[in-house]
């Protein structure tokens, strides 16, 4: 399992390069430099996932959770998330169990 744990969290950080080099050609074509939001990429790769979880958050959990809790998250920059995620994955699967 920490093996699993530590590969998921290596893979979500080398997936950061992603959005961080996107990013920083943005930066060279001008100065107006954006974040790109983790929603967007989620919805370049796979707008069907990102609708269901929509949909199974505010219909099984609770709609306050979808609008104050992930849809805040789905807005934040792509590449930091991706990496502190990634790092939390990789730490948790490097801690001996008891």
């Amino acid at each position: 399992m920490r093996l699993i744990l530590r590969l998921i969290g290596g893979m979500l950080v080398l997936a950061a390069l992603w959005p961080l080099g996107r990013e920083a050609l943005m930066l060279l074509e001008g100065p107006a430099h954006r974040f790109i939001p983790l929603g967007q990429i989620w919805y370049e790769i796979d707008p069907a996932s990102l609708n269901m979880l929509q949909a199974g958050v505010q219909r099984r959990l609770s709609p306050g959770l979808w609008e104050h809790g992930i849809q805040v998250v789905l807005t934040w920059p792509a590449w930091p998330v991706l990496i502190g995620l990634g790092l939390m994955l990789i730490v948790l699967g490097r801690a001996r169990g008891a």
